[in-house]
């Protein structure tokens, strides 16, 4: 089954794809690799969803924005793609959780991501990954996630 069948079929609808917010591209195409910029929660109103993991968000909170992020970043994707079904696999993800110096489950709160791209790429979306707690993150969004995608030819 392909990407775009599976989204209709999980009844997933993505988001707008967000402008970038600086000077840089969202996708980097080289070779059979795409190269996706760090994306933050956009949630379904537009609105960013912000907040620091440990105080003024729960763990579960968290990982709901990150599955947030995922559902964005696959809008950027096929934006800059014109499809999901390029997507071969995800190779990489970098998560970076917005949270308090004691907060230490770092991991619990990107298996919103990563269990998002499962559910949605099945085996394909399970990548190698990194999650780390950040001090702060831009416009105090609880969650970023960059990921290096490989491409079908």
């Amino acid at each position: 089954m392909s990407v775009e069948a599976r989204l209709v079929e999980l009844g997933i609808t993505l988001p707008a794809p967000p402008p970038p917010g600086g000077v840089y591209t969202p996708v980097v195409i080289v070779d059979r690799l795409a190269y996706v910029s760090g994306q933050v929660p956009y949630g379904p109103d537009g609105k960013l969803v912000t907040g620091r993991v440990g105080s003024e968000l729960t763990e579960e909170q968290g990982a709901a924005a990150a599955r947030v992020v995922a559902l964005t970043m696959l809008a950027t994707i096929r934006a800059s793609l014109g499809s999901l079904d390029r997507v071969k696999r995800i190779v990489k993800v970098l998560g970076m959780v917005n949270s308090t110096a004691d907060f230490q489950r770092h991991p619990a709160v990107m298996n919103g991501f990563s269990n998002t791209m499962v559910e949605i790429f099945g085996d394909a979306g399970k990548a190698a990954r990194s999650a780390v707690g950040m001090g702060s993150l831009p416009y105090n969004v609880p969650v970023e996630v960059e990921a290096i995608l490989e491409l079908h030819d």
